[in-house]
């Protein structure tokens, strides 16, 4: 952890205004590391290191990340929006100008300006999650025209087909001697029945029906920022914003939000897909995303809904199958409780397709 001293020089080295007179560690995020730098002029700053173990091409994700903010103030400028700089992130240059990050070779740092009276919230409700439906599909929206060409932070980041192949090579491998298990045959046999299904997508993007959009890909309740009348101000934590199918922000959503428990509670008699989740969530994306949506991308966002929890069963089952090395475990089995949650959650919402078919038709 660096000191107040060391933050406040890596700081110094931004074209912020005014002194600082406080360093302190802000939010709870698990990837970055976050700090609120207050000073005596008019704006504070949030000072983040990023994760370039996880994002390692940090010039392609501060370029993403530049174009689709000035893309955003542009269009809100133009729209005669007077609050421009509580409604979309803006990062600080470099003293010399040339970047809006700074490296020493080993750490990668950025600052942006510090929204004031804003809000986030963590409660996945009906009316937050409305909220949440029409702030990512107005943020598609209105980057659906953006010139700039984006890249993939995290290549392949929700790709079926590879997620497929890693299942089928772990299961080919058996690193950790678990394919014994009667339990883990059964399940290998379960989601290759799904796999061709569960892969349209990919197909359908080289057949050329289905467009990749400029997406968020981490779409959560607390990813916005409200204020204090509850009203949505900006999408936040763009590092994961790329090319991508609308799928991923509309699937990635629910598959959190839209179940009974958590995603690692071993009791799958909770787990289910709850449909006032998603017709709440549904209705503010629809509002929103109906101005670019095709409609094969519309009549596919029930697929979308069950291919989240399908790709993370298959994650979860490939890393218990190879003997837990990418998620973090808390106990043997943890990884295979998650598997048997996100399978039954994946079962809960294909049941329910058709409810939700008829629900997407009527809006």
């Amino acid at each position: 952890m660096k000191t107040q001293q060391e933050l406040a020089a890596i700081a110094g080295k931004f074209a912020i205004e005014g002194n600082i007179t406080d360093i302190k560690p802000l939010g709870n995020g698990l990837i970055n590391d976050t700090f609120k730098v207050s000073t005596d002029g008019a704006d504070s700053y949030v000072l983040q290191r990023i994760n370039n173990a996880i994002f390692q091409d940090v010039e392609l994700l501060q370029h993403n990340i530049e174009a689709v903010t000035a893309h955003i103030r542009r269009k809100l400028e133009a729209a005669g929006e007077k609050d421009i700089k509580r409604k979309v992130l803006h990062f600080v240059p470099l003293k010399d100008g040339s970047k809006t990050y700074w490296t020493d070779g080993e750490t990668f740092w950025r600052i942006s300006v510090f929204i004031p009276d804003a809000l986030t919230f963590e409660a996945v409700t009906p009316e937050y999650s409305y909220f949440a439906g029409k702030a990512f599909g107005n943020f598609e929206a209105m980057l659906a025209d953006i010139p700039d060409t984006l890249g993939e932070t995290i290549p392949d980041f929700h790709n079926m087909e590879l997620r497929a192949r890693q299942l089928r090579e772990a299961v080919a491998t058996d690193k950790a001697g678990r394919m014994a298990e009667p339990k883990v045959r059964e399940m290998v046999e379960n989601l290759y029945a799904y796999e061709e299904e569960m892969t349209k997508a990919e197909r359908l993007f080289r057949e050329g029906k289905l467009p990749k959009r400029i997406c968020h890909c981490d779409t959560k309740v607390n990813n916005m920022m409200f204020d204090k009348d509850g009203n949505v101000l900006c999408v936040i934590d763009l590092d994961t914003l790329m090319p991508s199918f609308v799928f991923s922000d509309f699937g990635d959503f629910l598959r959190t939000a839209a179940n009974f428990t958590a995603e690692d509670d071993p009791d799958t008699s909770k787990v289910g897909f709850n449909m006032e989740i998603f017709k709440a969530f549904t209705k503010g994306y629809i509002e929103s995303a109906k101005v670019f949506l095709t409609p094969i991308e519309r009549e596919n966002l029930p697929f979308a809904a069950c291919l989240f929890p399908y790709m993370q069963c298959v994650r979860f089952f490939a890393d218990y199958i190879n003997g837990d090395t990418y998620y973090k475990i808390k106990y043997p089995a943890h990884n295979w409780d998650r598997t048997l949650n996100q399978w039954t959650l994946f079962k809960s919402a294909e049941a329910k397709l058709g409810e939700m078919k008829a629900y997407i038709e009527s809006l």
